[in-house]
């Protein structure tokens, strides 16, 4: 039981992190029937408790991306559908990044995870590759970033 409550104490504290990122920034694109919602974050923002859980180190200078995907079903109700998912990022230096993804399930939602050290006004170019169960292909999606770590 403590286990099940502490992801989804992570399932919250990144859901809320999206949704956040998205009100704020749009990051967001719907493709079809699919809506894929991502983001980078530093890991201070998580409580110790899933920090702990999920072995991630919290830090201003480690920074998480998360990516979930959405699909809208007939009766217009968003479900959590899993997604191969790949991801790299080149720094405006043009050092290049690749991330190792974790795919976190918790009941019926699924999220994709990696985490990676930043340096302060570090600013990254992401490039994701997002292919959701039951899509025709897979969708790429950029994005900037830039983390204050200070």
């Amino acid at each position: 039981m403590r286990t099940h409550n502490l992801s989804r104490r992570l399932f919250l504290a990144l859901l809320g992190a999206l949704w956040a990122s998205i009100a704020w920034a749009e990051n967001s694109i719907t493709v079809g029937d699919f809506t894929i919602h991502y983001n980078a974050f530093t890991t201070d923002i998580l409580t110790p408790q899933v920090a702990r859980q999920f072995k991630i180190q919290r830090s201003r200078s480690r920074a998480m991306l998360t990516v979930s995907v959405v699909k809208t079903e007939m009766v217009g109700v968003p479900k959590s559908v899993p997604a191969e998912v790949k991801a790299q990022a080149a720094n405006l230096s043009g050092q290049l990044k690749k991330f190792e993804i974790r795919e976190i399930r918790d009941g019926d939602a699924v999220y994709y995870i990696a985490v990676f050290p930043v340096a302060n006004e570090e600013t990254l170019d992401f490039t994701l590759e997002v292919k959701p169960a039951g899509a025709p292909k897979s969708y790429t999606i950029h994005f900037r970033k830039q983390f204050f770590t200070g």
